[in-house]
């Protein structure tokens, strides 16, 4: 190999190296003066454009200002305008002001004036007033002297004492202030019993069309039908001990007697006689009859009786709408169901009164509820009157105390009848729903011999009062006409007797519904033409 070849080659790549080296900085040196003259190419674009941006912001705030400036103007005239129009109203409304304060110091001032002219108008009257006094004094004295010398003139011609005197007027006076309030009370009671009777007449009718109740009356029938006449015999028993056993476990009366078909079964207390009237029935359907089937069959009906009685009460509450009832309560409901009272059911009897009661209550503005319950509860006393002293309405109140029932439930009860006064609306409104359900057509019947001791009666009362000439039970004991002595009643005395007749007809009888009492005063003149 050439010795000089290794130079040669450190030779180019020096070379090489150098004209890298060269052509580098020739190349950095272009890209820097490259770079410097970008920049100030640059430099000058944002120098140009600072100048564009602070001319067009210069431009901006010189119409911003000329803005504000026509804004301010306007905003100020406007202001203007608007302090100048409230100035404007401001003062309009003063006028009117003072005007209205001239005005009433102009009223102020003819007033005053007017006042003035009546004070000088009174202490006129005034002193005619003190002059008048006096004088009215004056007469007075001369008016009282008169009449001392007159009642010592009358004394003397009359020959009478001043004591007698009075005595005598005083009766004349008596007798035409009686005469006077008998005219009065006829003419307040006759007005108070129009509209009374016009308003209570509504209220009835209003309470009979609500409710309509079945037009015949329930009966409690105390008879048991028998297949043949020779059931009689077996009913009795040898020597009666069939009978003698019935009846002692009843606690009833078996009549057997010559009617065909029929044996009787009489007991005051109704459960008991119904008791017995199924006993019996069942024994003469079952056919064997004898002391010991007896008292079984009869313990046996008590219990279905007893329960069947509960169960009518418990339905009795629900009809009605009554809650809280006791079970004593609802079983003596129950027992209603076989007490009649003239033929009438008593436990419906019960139920129409609760429901005329709830009528009547609402249309007064009461409480229909408990005028419900009032009505429903007002006859429990008949379920054991027979056990115990005393009339019904006592009884049933007694009984239900027991109950804590409202005072005006008890009153309701007791004072039915009016025995005892009415502390609550609520009796009235039994007592008046008591009678629409006993005077309703075909609600009570009544035996003839009762009726003609009732319309005898009637008549009785009516012939009590001085005057009374005669007295005519008429309308089935529904009104009683009383003629009376017209020489001895004038026609304000004929208004007392009928008001006294109709107060001792309910204090001496027992009635459904209501009675009528008329009088009857007549003059009659009769002459004879010859």
């Amino acid at each position: 190999m050439d010795p000089h070849v290794p130079a040669l080659l450190a030779s180019d790549v020096t070379d090489w190296a150098v004209t890298i080296v060269v052509g580098s900085s020739i190349g950095v040196l272009f890209g820097f003066m490259a770079m410097r003259w970008l920049g100030r190419s640059r430099l000058e674009t944002a120098r140009v454009e600072a100048e564009r941006l602070l001319k067009d912001a210069q431009t901006d705030a010189e119409v911003t200002l000329k803005t504000a400036e026509v804004d301010a103007k306007t905003e100020f005239l406007k202001g203007q305008e608007e302090l100048r129009r409230e100035s404007t109203e401001m003062r309009s409304e003063l006028k009117a002001l003072e005007k209205r304060l001239a005005k009433r110091e102009d009223n102020i001032e003819g007033k005053l004036d007017t006042l003035a002219s009546k004070e000088r108008k009174l202490d006129q009257d005034r002193g005619k007033l003190e002059t008048l006094t006096e004088t009215i004094k004056t007469r007075e004295e001369e008016a009282n002297s008169l009449l001392i010398d007159r009642r010592e003139q009358l004394l003397k011609v009359a020959r009478m004492t001043q004591t007698e005197a009075t005595s005598t007027v005083l009766e004349a006076l008596k007798h035409e202030l009686e005469h006077e309030s008998a005219e009065m009370v006829e003419r307040v009671t006759s007005a108070a019993r129009d509209e009374a009777q016009q308003r209570a007449r509504e209220i009835i009718i209003t309470a009979i069309q609500r409710y309509a109740s079945e037009h015949t009356a329930e009966q409690v029938v105390s008879s048991v039908e028998i297949p043949s006449d020779d059931m009689k015999g077996r009913v009795i028993g040898r020597e009666g001990r069939n009978i003698r056993a019935f009846e002692k476990a009843t606690g009833v009366d078996v009549i057997v007697d010559d009617t065909p078909g029929l044996v009787l079964v009489s007991a005051f207390d109704p459960v008991r006689r119904e008791v017995a009237r199924r006993s019996l029935a069942k024994l003469i359907e079952d056919g064997r009859i004898h002391p010991g089937r007896i008292e079984e069959l009869v313990e046996q009906m008590r219990s279905d009786v007893e329960q069947e009685c509960l169960e009518t009460g418990k339905k009795a509450a629900v009809e009605a709408n009554i809650g809280g009832l006791h079970r004593k309560q609802l079983d003596l409901l129950g027992r209603l169901k076989y007490r009649t009272s003239y033929g009438q059911n008593v436990l419906r009897h019960s139920l129409e009164v609760a429901f005329l009661c709830q009528v009547i209550a609402d249309e007064l503005g009461l409480d229909g509820r408990l005028a419900r319950r009032c009505g429903l509860l007002h006859d429990i006393g008949k379920a054991i009157d027979h056990d115990m002293e005393g009339g019904h309405p006592k009884v049933g109140a007694d009984f239900c105390k027991r109950f804590n029932e409202r005072p005006e439930v008890l009153n309701a009860i007791e004072g039915h009848h009016a025995d005892i006064p009415a502390t609550s609306p609520y009796t009235p409104i039994v007592m008046a729903a008591d009678a629409i359900s006993a005077a309703r057509p075909g609600s009570r019947r009544e035996s003839l011999e009762r009726y003609v001791q009732r319309l005898r009666q009637l008549e009785e009362i009516a012939k009590e009062p001085p005057g009374v000439k005669e007295a005519f039970a008429i309308q089935a004991g529904r009104e009683i006409r009383v003629i009376v002595d017209a020489k001895r009643v004038d026609d304000s005395m004929a208004a007392k007797i009928s008001r006294d007749v109709a107060k001792g007809i309910e204090e001496k009888m027992t009635y459904p519904g209501e009675i009528r009492v008329t009088v009857l005063r007549e003059v009659r003149a009769v002459s004879i033409a010859k």
